[in-house]
């Protein structure tokens, strides 16, 4: 079924269960080289899941869970293979949505789940988003209104020798850094298995061409222009907001508006380059990709 987070929806199975888990591959079309975060409701059912819970682990979890942070570290053999991509690492997340922490606990397992949509597609901060994407491929979808958080989680990774940030997101670099110290940062996943989700060259991405501009002229044709500073002239130009949270609460609703009007282009003006701005501008420099 599908649920909410507060970053996106996202479509679950019983993390423990091979055969529940491959129904979500299936489901989002889902190349089996990109793990799932699986999602618990307390540390101690994380604890459960994975061979070794360092202290760095142990100080992230109570500083940041319930929330938009996910942590890779080995993984126990009981999480089947296939929610690692086969590699020996799983990350975990203690959602800080109250439906999504009530379904964990009723279910009495911990919860295998990216987010709610075709795989590469625009993820969804809505149960309609979700519907829109996966239609009947889900049997039920939880409606909890819209995403606080909007973006997908940070991800960083204790599971080797130095901490590695391998997705951007709310939860900042160096708030991270203050607890484990300096991460090395991962964005490309190479060949082979990934060691995060969200690390494939496209991602994220509307239906709709999408543009990042860095105060360049638009391009001919029908668009719209979203912008946070450079009101350049367009006919369909949605102003968005200047603080990184607030945009990114935004932005998936706005693309999935736009991608619903048949439009040549959406631009988007490049995000500021500052360490708080770094998931959002991570989102969509994948969701421009080639």
């Amino acid at each position: 079924m599908a649920f909410p987070t507060e970053t996106v929806y996202g479509v679950g199975a019983n993390a423990l269960d091979d055969a529940a888990v491959a129904r979500i591959y299936e489901a989002k079309g889902r190349p089996a080289t990109s793990p799932l975060i699986v999602h618990v409701d307390s540390i101690e059912m994380a604890r459960g899941v994975v061979r070794e819970w360092p202290d760095g682990a142990e100080q992230l979890a109570r500083r940041f869970w319930p929330g938009p942070l996910t942590i890779v570290l080995p993984k126990a053999d009981c999480v089947p293979d296939r929610v690692s991509a086969g590699l020996p690492t799983v990350g975990l997340r203690m959602p800080r949505h109250p439906v999504a922490l009530d379904l964990i606990r009723r279910a009495g397992v911990p919860i295998a789940a990216p987010s709610a949509n075709v795989f590469t597609a625009l993820s969804p901060t809505t149960a309609a988003h979700v519907r829109e994407s996966l239609g009947d491929r889900v049997a039920m979808v939880l409606d909890g209104g819209e995403c606080e958080v909007g973006i997908e989680s940070t991800v960083i990774s204790l599971a080797g020798p130095e901490p590695l940030l391998l997705r951007p997101g709310m939860i900042s670099q160096p708030e991270v850094e203050q607890i484990v110290g300096p991460m090395r940062v991962v964005s490309d996943a190479g060949s082979g298995p990934h060691p995060s989700p969200g690390m494939h060259a496209r991602h994220y991405s509307p239906r709709t061409p999408l543009l990042l501009l860095d105060g360049a002229a638009l391009p001919p044709g029908r668009g719209a222009l979203l912008w946070i500073a450079t009101p350049l002239a367009c006919a369909r130009a949605i102003r968005m907001p200047a603080e990184p949270d607030a945009y990114a609460a935004r932005i998936y609703e706005v693309l999935h508006q736009l991608d619903a009007e048949g439009l040549d282009w959406i631009a988007v003006e490049r995000p500021p380059s500052a360490t708080m701005w770094a998931g959002i501008a991570d989102r969509l420099e994948r969701a421009a990709a080639k």
